[in-house]
């Protein structure tokens, strides 16, 4: 499993104002947590920051801890938002996972956080 330990930041440079961070992470991988296939994805992190940015080699690392993961779509891109919202505090933050066909199937997963109020349901 992903350690959000891994995950390291370093001060905003423009704190004051609000602009996009944009990163995309083109080698993601985990595992059909059913079939033990590799699924492979695009993973977009979006968000405007607070107080902290990310350290993109620690993203790096922590994306590749995945690789051998069994875990659905859904679940890992919930995983990555809780993650990065618990140690940066965004102001907003959007993880978009774009999934590569595999069974004749593209899936596009998106779940986003604005510092206040998560549209994350919990059951």
């Amino acid at each position: 499993m992903a350690d959000p330990k891994i995950l390291e930041s370093f001060p905003n440079p423009a704190p004051g104002r609000d602009y996009v961070i944009e990163h995309t992470h083109h080698e993601f991988t985990s595992v059909c947590p059913i079939t033990g296939h590799p699924d492979f994805a695009d993973i977009t992190v979006r968000y405007i920051a607070d107080r902290k940015c990310v350290e993109l080699k620690s993203l790096k690392l922590y994306f590749h801890a995945y690789r051998n993961e069994g875990i659905f779509f859904e679940a890992v891109t919930n995983r990555i938002l809780d993650d990065l919202v618990a140690v940066l505090k965004p102001r907003s933050m959007s993880i978009i996972a774009s999934w590569k066909a595999r069974g004749g199937f593209t899936s596009v997963i998106t779940a986003t956080h604005t510092k206040g109020r998560s549209r994350r349901r919990r059951s």
